[in-house]
């Protein structure tokens, strides 16, 4: 009896050490876009929870900034929009890993063409201010000579623009992106620009953290970012078998809409020089990176 009751000793003692060192748990914020795919394939294949991280998926780009900032995440996916506001507050954040660069992934829908909404007297455009969405809208009433003064702004998270009405006695212009796209399209509203026309602005979307995050978690960061490139290999491999698992992440899109969504995004898990010299000029701090 005194041997089985120091056997029994000696395993919780190893097992109370254990737990002491565990590593703590880490949680990434995160939004439904396509490009995140990879980090919604590696939750559900338990990738994710083999390094104790979770996942915070949220509807918009505004809100999953608000869960980092208000200290409920220790990471965050970003386009270069989102990491310049953030980086306002708190100058010390940095990106961690590149994920993807949107290649028509982003979008302009209108009930409209072109000629007609510069003809239109007055526009109506939803889109999330206080993000990428504001840059690309930019771009394009400039590229197409397009009257700012004309345009009602309309702040609405992707969720809500779901509900928007093809009214064709107003002008409409939504700024959207892949998975959200699906729904106002089969509502009529047509794609009249993406990032892949749209030359003068590139959304690079990326993990980012804070400097010291970086130093405290390199090693589990190093196993994250060889993480994100097994489930993109993956994805690649076998789109069929990746669109059952991050499917709900994506408003259940139909396959054929999921295969349309990857072919607008780049994965850009092993960026060329070229692509770091120019996101460098963008103002990212490459030297963070995990490559």
């Amino acid at each position: 009896m005194k041997q089985i009751f120091l056997i029994i000793s000696i395993i919780f003692l190893f097992s109370g050490c254990f737990n002491a060192v565990q590593e703590k748990e880490l949680k990434i914020s995160t939004n439904s876009w396509v490009g995140y795919a990879p980090l919604f394939y590696a939750k559900e294949k338990g990738y994710l929870k083999n390094l104790n991280i979770k996942l915070i998926v949220n509807v918009s780009l505004a809100e999953a900034i608000d869960v980092y900032s208000v200290g409920k995440a220790d990471m965050v996916t970003t386009t270069q929009y989102e990491y310049y506001s953030i980086k306002r507050s708190q100058n010390d954040i940095v990106p961690l890993v590149l994920i993807d660069r949107s290649y028509g992934g982003d979008m302009i829908l209108s009930n409209l063409n072109i000629t007609a909404l510069k003809d239109a007297d007055k526009i109506f455009a939803y889109l999330e201010i206080d993000s990428i969405n504001s840059d690309i809208l930019r771009d394009f009433i400039k590229a197409n000579s397009i009257d700012e003064k004309k345009i009602v702004f309309l702040n609405k998270d992707q969720a809500q623009m779901q509900d928007i009405k093809n009214m064709k006695n107003n002008a409409i212009i939504i700024v959207t992106y892949s998975p959200y796209n699906v729904k106002l399209e089969k509502s009529g509203f047509k794609e009249i620009a993406s990032t892949k026309g749209l030359n003068s602005i590139i959304v690079i979307d990326s993990l980012c953290g804070t400097i010291n995050f970086r130093k405290q978690e390199s090693k589990r960061l190093k196993k994250l970012k060889k993480i994100i490139d097994k489930s993109i290999q993956e994805i690649q491999k076998n789109t069929k078998v990746s669109y059952s698992i991050v499917s709900p992440f994506l408003n259940n899109i139909s396959y054929s809409e999921y295969l349309k969504a990857l072919q607008k995004i780049k994965w850009i898990n092993k960026p060329s020089k070229s692509l770091l010299a120019n996101i460098k000029k963008m103002g990212y701090e490459v030297k963070y990176l995990i490559k």
